[in-house]
Parts: C-alpha cells; structure tokens; sequence
C-alpha cells in the first residue's frame, strides 16, 4: 500500500524474488531423477533406435508434473512428509513394512549411483579405490555438517551442470528437423526390444523416492499456503528441466552412436563411445554429466530415506537437527553411504543383478505409494478446498494406472528375457 491508500499490485521483481525463496524443491526432486540409471536408459534409446523414442518424453513431463504436484500441494497444506501422513492414516504396522520396502530399494538404488561415480571417474583415469572414498567422505560432510539451506544450494548447483549435455547435444549437431517430427509424433514398434525400452523410459520416470523427498522439503523449507503457486511453479520448471536434459541426451546418442551403428549397454559406454565420433570434448562433458548425476543421486537418495524411515516411525528427521537430536536420521544417511560406496569396492560384484532388484523393489513399492497418495490428498478432513478436482483426479488416476502396469511389466520381461 503506498502513501494514498491505494493497494499496489504485486511486481514482477516482488515475484521473483518470492520464487527464488521458495524454489528448489521441486526442481532438486526431478534433476535427481536423471541419475546414473535414469541416463544409461536414455543413453541406450538413442544409440539402439536414434530419435523413434523422443515422443514418449511429452506425456513423461505431464505424468511427472501431476505427480510431483500432488507431493508438494499435501506437504505445503498439511505441514507434514508423505511417511508421516501414511502412518497418521493406515497405521504403525502399514507404515512400518512400507518404510522396510522403501529402504530395500532405496539401498540397491544408492548403490547404482555410487557405481556411476566409480565409472565416470574411471573414464577420468581414476581408479574406484580414490574416488569412492573420496565421494563418500563429501557426500557425508555436505549434508552432515550443513544446514537446509547451504545443503539446498549445494543441491541448486549440481543441477546446473546437466546442462552438460545440453551443450553436447548441441556439439554433435543432429538433424534438427528429424528431432522435431519425432517429438511430436508417436511412432510405435511391436519389436521386443523397442516395447522394452519405451517401458524403461517410462519406469526411470517416478521413482518412490521421489514423492517422499519431495513432500519432506517442502515441509522442512516451511513453505506457506499464500505462497504455494511458486512452489507448483517450481515443480512444472523442474520436470521441464528434467525432460528437456532427458531429451538432449537421446538425441546426442542418436545422432553419433545410432548413425554409425553403435549399440552400447551402459552410459560410460556412450561416454566412451562419443570420442572418436564427436571429439573428445563431447565425451568428457557426458561424462562429466553422469560424473555429477551420480554424485548428486547419492547425496539425494540416502537423504530421502533417511528422512521418509525416520518420518515413518515417528523419530526425529532434517537436516537442521543436530545429531544429539535425531540420532536415528544420522545413522541411516551415513548407514547407507557407507554400504553404497562399500559394495562397489567389490570389483566383482553383479551391477545388472543389483539394478534388477532395485527395479523389483520399485514396482513392488510405486503402486501403495501412489494410491496413499491419491487417498490422502481426496480426504476433505486433511485437505480441505486443496483436495483434488474431478479432473485432477481422472487425470492422476490415469497417469497412476499407466505407471503401475508399466512398472510391474518392466520387472517381469527383465526377470524373464
């Protein structure tokens, strides 16, 4: 209000200035969805069936923002994560066999990350037995001895470096035309191996993980109701984000390793792969890619598990706590580092079997998720006028029967091929 009384309108500046406080969460949650997993998928659909698989991405991003959606509108209204909301509504013994699942998964996941560290720095010159020790000891140190808030901006940064291979999508100059018609038209092969990969594109997409996290930060940020269309600003800007880096790195496989016939199995492959086609420089910023998506998955993961078990059962849980004041979520994060980092030491041990068990454990765990979810933020008692809309609904009902089957399918063809 100025000096005559009369209300002024809210600025662009005071706008921004407002979503730059409230962002993050939403944006962190969907960049560590493009982990070490999530870019040998990608990597794997562009050099196996170059730009056909591009379509896919559109309805991925609309999947992706109802989700999330959902998670951060629950945790602004309510105050409290997902595991708490969970245990409050369906009991001590649900939460507790959910939160046993969860971690299982979360475990196996942690440990591929932690193997993306190990092969992106290998591709480096540095060996396993340095780097390990080295990212574990800093992954530990970032989240142990910081606040929310430096923790959330060490997380910001990392998400600026998947810019990488956005420059080297740009590097390898593909057909840019070609690109444009895939996007926006669906083209479908009723080869094994392309249903395969549409599946796992689609799989890569939401994780359980994810709808933890994200609700936990929103409440430990402590964003408000008067502020939460910057918060829903923030979830659509990150799975833009996440989508369009998804995007760049199909194309960049595409359009070096499909054109010349390439078929790899692993990103360090596609890494590696690139040199000789596409110069050193776009191997070394894809590399650096999976290098900081592995190092930021493995801070993001232990971190949401620690915070969703210990929400779960009712103990203290954030990363502003001191550890007198929740010994249990200390434990947990630096449990889980250490067991990633440590399995992977083993030169010997069976990374395909561990992506296996960790995709089972997903499946099996994604389908409660996302009906608590949807049970939860309908109940009028807890969400009063921000419970979902008719049309939120059949829309959050679609994209939620999708996931399940495709999920569940995924497990199965990869046990049985």
């Amino acid at each position: 209000m100025n000096d005559s009384g009369v209300i002024r309108k809210p600025t662009f500046f005071r706008n921004l200035v407002i979503f730059l406080g409230v962002m993050g969460p939403g944006i962190i949650t969907a960049n560590v969805d493009n982990d070490a997993g999530g870019i040998a998928t990608y990597s794997v659909a562009g050099a196996h069936f170059g730009y056909s698989t591009l379509w896919i991405f559109l309805p991925m991003l609309v999947a992706l923002i109802v989700i999330q959606e959902m998670c951060s509108r629950m945790g602004v209204v309510t105050g409290k994560g997902l595991a708490d909301l969970i245990r409050e509504r369906f009991g001590v013994k649900v939460t507790f066999y959910a939160m046993l699942v969860f971690l299982f998964s979360n475990l196996t996941n942690t440990i591929s990350e932690f193997s993306g560290i190990a092969a992106s720095c290998e591709i480096f010159g540095v060996s396993r037995y340095v780097s390990l020790p080295i990212a574990a000891v800093v992954i530990w140190w970032v989240v142990v001895k910081g606040t929310y808030k430096s923790v959330e901006k060490v997380f910001l940064v990392a998400c600026l470096f998947y810019f990488s291979y956005i420059i080297t999508g740009f590097l390898v100059h593909p057909q840019w035309g070609g690109v444009g018609r895939e996007l926006v038209r669906p083209t479908f092969s009723f080869n094994k191996g392309f249903i395969l990969m549409i599946m796992g594109i689609v799989g890569t997409t939401i994780a359980p993980w994810m709808q933890f996290y994200q609700q936990s930060s929103v409440v430990e940020k402590g964003i408000n109701i008067k502020d939460y269309k910057y918060a829903r600003l923030d979830v659509i800007i990150g799975a833009i984000v996440v989508s369009v880096v998804a995007v760049f790195i199909v194309i960049s496989c595409a359009a070096t390793l499909f054109k010349n016939g390439i078929r790899i199995e692993t990103a360090k492959d596609a890494a590696l792969a690139l040199e000789p086609l596409a110069g050193k420089y776009c191997s070394a910023l894809f590399a650096f890619g999976l290098l900081n998506a592995s190092v930021f998955s493995a801070m993001i993961l232990p971190l949401a598990t620690a915070y969703s078990v210990c929400e779960g059962l009712g103990w203290e849980a954030g990363v502003d706590k001191r550890l007198k004041e929740a010994p249990q979520f200390y434990f947990l994060f630096t449990a889980l580092i250490i067991i990633g980092a440590g399995i992977i030491m083993f030169p010997k041990i069976n990374l395909i079997m561990v992506m296996l068990l960790s995709q089972a454990a997903n499946s099996v765990f994604l389908p409660f998720v996302l009906i608590f979810m949807l049970i939860l933020i309908n109940d009028r008692r807890l969400m009063g006028e921000y419970r979902n809309s008719r049309f939120f609904n059949i829309v959050s009902w679609a994209t939620v029967v999708i996931l399940i089957t495709l999920t569940i399918a995924l497990t199965i063809t990869m046990f049985l091929r």
